[in-house]
């Protein structure tokens, strides 16, 4: 007997339905990407292993799905290093490529091969799936899409106040109303570490942080012991655990905490020139505030810090995140060019606008109405209708066959269409249609210019 069929865990079937529902959040963000000036690409699903890897720290390398050679892979393991399961030289003679772990280095790989062809600063944005080996979860998937925009080839933290609000149209378009936008700066996290003496823990010290909200204080105080990090050094940012107040109180208690460090106060300041021109322009529905504990353990973040959380009344993780990735280019052989950048989790903000009803009941794929098959002269008239009705962006269809007419109308009506159009030789006859609302149960014969309005 044949097995079941089955998909990897963390992987999806998508309904029709479910299809017409991604797409609405895609056009939002794809006209919204547009409107402010950003431009669409798009990269191969897979890389050159040495592109991904190193890139995202450890814990990011052992989540990137690797690839096997083609053809027999083994041929070049000795086999001493099979013997001694060898895994980490195994894997890089067996796999010299991997399904893309995000979008952001792909895209400082297309930057260097095509800096030539580009006009600076480059605004674009991709949208595509990205891989993850990562344990499957509620909001987190193995493959899912990423939505992204970036800028490259400028400095100025005008970029970053520009994310903010995108952040916040976007998300106000899709009827998500009330997101948190948290804001921080990889400089003050330097910052801080240095303070502590801990610089040279520095990724370890914001890998931990950043596990605040997961693990809590003392999760995170126990992670930052076992990776060398001090009591000393840990009591000094005990304020960090607890740290409230309003954005303006949040920035002067960071300037007094970091007045010891050049390069904490400068990312303080970069922090005041953001929060101080949003305040100045202001947000059309999302909360905009200062989150120290946010660090996002990726190696490549060097100023600003984005992470947006869902309205406070849906349980769910970051559905969007982002920063200044200064360096990122730089490990490609192209120096000195700037980059900020910013992503919205497809996936995420489709569980959150099911789970508050926000999407519009419009938004489906299914036809508007059938037309009821009564034999080969009927199906030729209404063939003809139906290619006006199709001219007019009218979603119908015909029913295939002949069948029983009870048979087309459950057709109908467990595809959710609304309108049944029966011809038959009177209606021929006359020029008419008759339309039937399954909902009511009312109907009426009608012209084929009166249908077309009833049915827009």
């Amino acid at each position: 007997m044949a097995s079941k069929p089955s998909i990897p865990k963390g992987t999806r079937d998508f309904s029709s339905t479910e299809v017409a529902k991604r797409n609405y959040i895609f056009s939002i963000i794809k006209s919204n990407f547009e409107q402010f000036g950003f431009q669409p690409i798009e990269t191969p699903s897979f890389e050159n292993s040495d592109t991904l890897m190193g890139k995202y720290g450890e814990e990011g390398d052992r989540l990137i799905f690797k690839i096997l050679n083609s053809g027999e892979y083994l041929e070049k393991v000795s086999e001493e290093d099979l013997s001694v399961k060898n895994t980490k030289k195994i894997t890089s003679q067996i796999s010299e490529k991997a399904l893309r772990y995000d979008l952001t280095v792909p895209f400082a790989r297309y930057v260097v091969q095509h800096q030539n062809e580009l006009e600076f600063p480059f605004k674009r944005y991709q949208i595509q799936p990205v891989w993850r080996a990562d344990r499957p979860q509620k909001g987190r998937f193995r493959e899912f899409f990423q939505c992204d925009a970036d800028v490259v080839g400028s400095n100025s933290l005008w970029q970053e106040v520009e994310f903010v609000q995108l952040y916040d149209t976007i998300f106000t378009a899709l009827g998500l109303k009330g997101v948190h936008i948290k804001i921080n700066n990889r400089k003050i996290l330097s910052g801080i570490a240095d303070v502590i003496g801990a610089s040279d823990k520095l990724i370890d010290f914001t890998v931990a942080l950043d596990k605040l909200d997961k693990i809590g204080e003392d999760g995170v105080k126990k992670e930052m012991l076992e990776k060398g990090i001090s009591e000393a050094a840990i009591e000094k940012v005990q304020p960090l655990f607890n740290f409230t107040g309003t954005i303006p109180e949040k920035i002067e208690k960071l300037a007094t905490l970091l007045a010891s460090s050049n390069e904490g106060l400068k990312g303080v300041e970069e922090l005041k020139f953001i929060c101080n021109a949003i305040n100045e322009l202001g947000l059309k529905s999302a909360n905009l505030d200062v989150d120290v504990t946010l660090a996002r353990g990726l190696n490549y973040y060097t100023g600003a810090i984005y992470e947006v959380g869902a309205p406070t009344v849906v349980a769910m993780g970051s559905i969007g995140g982002g920063g200044r990735y200064d360096d990122l280019t730089g490990i490609f052989g192209l120096k000195n060019m700037s980059g900020v950048g910013i992503s919205f989790g497809l996936d995420r903000i489709y569980l959150v606008l099911e789970e508050l009803g926000l999407f519009p009941e419009t938004v489906t794929t299914t036809s508007k109405a059938l037309f009821i098959n009564f034999g080969e002269a009927e199906t030729l008239f209404s063939l003809k209708a139906i290619s006006q009705l199709r001219q007019n962006n009218i979603k119908v269809e015909m029913y295939p066959d002949a069948a029983k007419m009870a048979k087309q109308f459950q057709f109908a009506e467990k595809k959710g269409i609304q309108f049944a159009i029966l011809v038959g030789e009177e209606e021929i006859k006359q020029n008419q249609y008759k339309i039937k609302d399954l909902v009511s149960g009312e109907q009426e014969t009608v012209s084929l210019d009166q249908l077309k309005e009833k049915l827009k």
